[in-house]
């Protein structure tokens, strides 16, 4: 199992270093991350951009991912995504926490929930994954 620190090492140079995004804990069917929100990562009207949010959850369940490949399988892409944004932050720390809910042979199910500083739950999230295999 990696560690934090070798996946926060991972996303250097590439957008989950570029905006932040800090792992706290790995392990095989979970995964803890963090994101210090800072005013590059607000909408317009001050609030934290969805995007901002999406982008935590989504760099979380897919670190997940790889974690669970399938022996053979050479990588991943998204094939759906949702979220619900119930609350939003100004300042802190959101922080964001990724189960494995299914981890098929071609097919993974991630589930993700955001919460503010506080502990406030700002946004649930799923996606799905397809597992590619080389041609």
């Amino acid at each position: 199992m990696p560690t934090p620190e070798a996946l926060n090492a991972l996303g250097e140079g590439h957008l989950p270093g570029l905006i932040g995004i800090r792992f706290t804990q790995v392990e095989r069917e979970r995964l803890r991350s963090e994101l210090t929100v800072r005013p590059e990562l607000l909408a317009p009207n001050g609030f934290l951009h969805a995007a901002s949010v999406v982008a935590l959850a989504d760099t979380t369940c897919g670190y997940g991912t790889r974690l669970l490949l399938p022996e053979g399988a050479s990588g991943f892409t998204t094939i759906e995504l949702k979220s619900n944004h119930l609350g939003t932050a100004r300042a802190g720390r959101v922080t964001c926490e990724a189960r494995n809910v299914h981890a098929g042979r071609t097919t993974q199910v991630w589930d993700a929930e955001v919460h503010d500083e506080a502990g406030k739950l700002m946004a649930l999230f799923r996606c799905t994954q397809a597992v590619l295999y080389p041609r």
